[in-house]
């Protein structure tokens, strides 16, 4: 899908920052320091975050049965009540104390709030269930927060206009909420170094990818499993408002501020 934003804001060092599930617990309390710097030096961080060990966690806690579809939780509304749950309450606000431990400022929010996430049945729900795509996310939420100083931290939970929440995939929830505010760059924080494909035998870091690139990887099966819908999103994101993706190692020193300067670090992605 092609997302279109609801108006183009450009200034104030605007970046999207998507933090994956099983890279949370284990950030260094240096990444949220850099966090807080780049807030205090004017920069405009938006998280949206994913929490999938958990909530599977839960789910074996509470003897619900769970398993995935091309990298989708399967999600009926029990499995829905426990990820509304998890991310929206436990995962969420533990970020929220991390930014303000370090420091700065921060308010967690879902995309059910003020309908911030509007969202629609995927494709193949008679598969995956009750799956959100993104239609529409309130562009004047995200900026009013950080007008008011502090760090948007989105739990990617959607609504529709009856009411019916949907669990939306992380990545995807974020290149929506990047293209939709016009954040000119969506920076993936994840637990791999970036990109990978095997050269002379050797598992090697991509710099640079282009969407079209991005689609071979798949096909020959080098990119699979949980990478495809971060791809996948980084690839709607760049059809809108975004120049680029950046997919990097949350555990690399000052990561955030070096992709900011332009460092090359991980693995950008760019249009064709």
């Amino acid at each position: 899908m092609t997302f279109e934003p609801v108006e183009n804001h450009k200034a104030g060092g605007l970046f999207v920052m998507k933090c994956g599930g099983s890279t949370l617990a284990a950030l260094p309390d240096s990444f949220f320091d850099d966090l807080r710097e780049l807030q205090l030096n004017g920069a405009q961080p938006v998280i949206v975050h994913g929490g999938g060990p958990a909530i599977s966690g839960n789910l074996e806690k509470l003897g619900i049965e769970s398993s995935f579809v091309n990298g989708l939780r399967v999600t009926t509304e029990e499995v829905l009540d426990v990820v509304e749950m998890t991310l929206a309450g436990s995962i969420n606000k533990a970020i929220v104390r991390r930014i303000q431990g370090s420091g700065g400022q921060a308010l967690g929010l879902s995309g059910v709030d003020g309908r911030l996430i509007t969202a629609r049945l995927v494709a193949n729900s008679d598969e995956v269930g009750l799956v959100g795509e993104v239609t529409e996310v309130k562009a004047e939420i995200v900026q009013g927060v950080l007008a008011m100083g502090y760090i948007p931290v989105i739990a990617p939970i959607g609504v529709d206009a009856g009411g019916q929440r949907y669990n939306i995939n992380a990545d995807t929830a974020a290149g929506a909420v990047a293209s939709f505010v016009g954040s000119p760059q969506m920076i993936v924080v994840t637990d791999v170094p970036g990109i990978m494909r095997t050269l002379d035998g050797r598992k090697t870091v991509l710099p640079s990818v282009t969407v079209g690139q991005i689609e071979d990887l798949i096909e020959n099966g080098e990119i699979y499993g949980g990478m495809i819908p971060k791809v996948r999103a980084a690839i709607d994101c760049i059809q809108g408002s975004v120049s680029e993706v950046v997919i990097v190692d949350g555990k690399e020193p000052r990561v955030l501020s070096r992709v900011l300067q332009g460092e090359e670090l991980g693995t950008r992605i760019i249009r064709s």
